[in-house]
């Protein structure tokens, strides 16, 4: 059962028109949260302002993301089980009405990003990414699941194949799994972008440009250019076009 309510933060006594909304997963109303829950219900808590025009979500996608395999500790991940619950209480909950996806991820497990971007891209709730830092791998697909995609200036994309680690059987069928893979990923880009599936599957494919890899790094202007991303901008620019579609019932306008 999700349990969705709303509780003062503790250090803003001094300003009460702050509060959180605490999302915790429990099998029983009755049973008590334990550590692990609390710690995860404050990882993905939104900070509602009362003075805001509209209640967004926020939502991170930082580090690497960790799919069916556990990382190491010292890694920083995000845990897809743990996005997915999330993204399920965002679109039931009638309060929140746009929700912002905040992308700085060096990519990660294929099937677990690309579970997650089927799932934004699927949303109603209004929805809008900004890539800061780096956008690589799998969290292209990520970044443009949403209607609309920012990337700042200084950030940067890498599109490459798919890479598989362990053992890898020299077989006929093994180079089939990676073609059938890799057009998963090219066919959901150019549905949800501008970019054509041959011009991506260049760029995937492109040599000389990366140092003992095959690949393209695309800077923020870049990848719009080439119809990645919708729009170079920050922040004010992605809650402002997040802002309009709430308004205008999905219609985007930037500055």
């Amino acid at each position: 059962m999700l349990i969705i309510k709303y509780i003062p933060d503790a250090l803003s006594h001094n300003n009460p028109e702050i509060i959180f909304l605490e999302l915790i997963m429990c099998e029983d109303t009755r049973d008590e949260i334990t550590e692990e829950q609390q710690e995860e219900s404050e990882r993905y808590r939104d900070v509602a302002i009362s003075g805001a025009k509209h209640l967004i979500h926020c939502l991170s996608v930082i580090g690497q993301i960790e799919g069916h395999y556990i990382l190491p500790p010292q890694n920083k991940t995000t845990k897809y089980e743990h996005i997915m619950p999330a993204l399920v209480a965002i679109e039931q909950d009638r309060s929140i009405e746009g929700l912002i996806i905040i992308i700085n991820t060096v990519g990660g497990d294929v099937e677990a990003g690309l579970a997650l971007a089927e799932l934004i891209s699927s949303m109603k709730t209004p929805t809008v990414s900004i890539v800061v830092g780096g956008g690589h791998s799998i969290g292209v697909p990520l970044a443009v699941s949403a209607r609309k995609s920012f990337i700042v200036r200084s950030a940067t994309m890498t599109v490459h194949p798919v890479r598989l680690t362990g053992l890898v059987l020299g077989v006929p069928q093994t180079l089939s799994y990676f073609e059938k893979m890799q057009e998963r990923i090219v066919r959901f880009v150019s549905d949800n972008s501008r970019i054509t599936p041959e011009r991506f599957k260049e760029l995937m494919l492109r040599t000389g440009e990366l140092v003992m890899d095959v690949g393209s790094v695309l800077t923020g202007e870049d990848a719009v250019k080439e119809g990645i991303i919708d729009h170079v901008g920050g922040l004010s620019e992605a809650i402002e076009c997040l802002y309009s579609m709430i308004e205008e019932g999905g219609q985007c306008s930037t500055r």
